[in-house]
């Protein structure tokens, strides 16, 4: 009875979080598409206007890159489905997600080139670039090690601890190079006088809605291996 109860508590926590997780994300896209659309005025890649593509890159490095790695966790851990089923869905969603966050990379990288800005020369773009590579190793390493298993059940056993962690860093290290985005991109703006009060509270609950995801996400995984 004792486990029984352990194990309903558990489950109740994942699923409420799992909702948490989606209301902030879509909270956040929300206010970034009104950041995006309203104040910036728009967002295309092939567009003759430099701010246009660069709107771009915070779109897809959100909804694209963060968003879809968030579903991709929690369908593994939440989802009652077959364990081949999740398997898939968890590969498909970072498949999207990794696409997505090279897409925005490439944006912010063709916006630097137009305005003979200097491509990598601060925090955000650091840790952006490294998160993308890592991610893309991991994703590779989960796809040999666990979709199409070349590895042996014993080491697959070993191994999952790490993956586990694995994703839920660099979750949070996607995380941080958003809200370093938003925050470079402000000081940006601020700086050249094209930013108001309103326009910066937006940004700010933006990334405060980003990073409640992120909590959100990771908190309902972490439970949800209890159920």
């Amino acid at each position: 009875m004792r486990t029984s109860n352990i194990s309903y508590r558990y489950e109740r926590s994942a699923s409420r979080l799992t909702i948490g997780a989606h209301l902030f994300g879509i909270l956040a896209l929300i206010l970034l598409l009104v950041w995006l659309l309203h104040y910036r005025g728009g967002l295309d890649y092939d567009s003759d206007n430099a701010d246009r593509v660069f709107n771009v890159h915070p779109f897809l490095m959100f909804f694209g890159f963060i968003f879809f790695a968030g579903e991709a966790m929690m369908a593994y851990k939440t989802v009652m489905a077959e364990h081949k089923v999740q398997k898939y869905f968890h590969a498909f969603f970072h498949l999207v997600a990794l696409c997505s966050g090279i897409f925005g990379i490439s944006a912010v990288f063709r916006y630097h080139n137009r305005e003979a800005i200097e491509n990598m020369y601060s925090l955000h773009s650091w840790i952006g670039l490294t998160t993308i590579i890592l991610y893309g190793l991991q994703w590779l390493f989960g796809l040999a090690t666990f979709l199409f298993p070349s590895a042996s059940p014993e080491s697959r056993v070993l191994m999952v601890p790490w993956h586990m962690s694995g994703g839920r860093a660099l979750l949070y290290m996607s995380i941080c190079a958003a809200l370093t985005g938003l925050m470079q991109k402000s000081t940006f703006l601020s700086l050249k006088h094209l930013l108001s009060q309103r326009e910066l509270r937006l940004i700010n609950f933006t990334g405060l809605a980003i990073l409640l995801f992120g909590i959100f996400v990771d908190l309902s995984v972490a439970l949800a291996r209890y159920v």
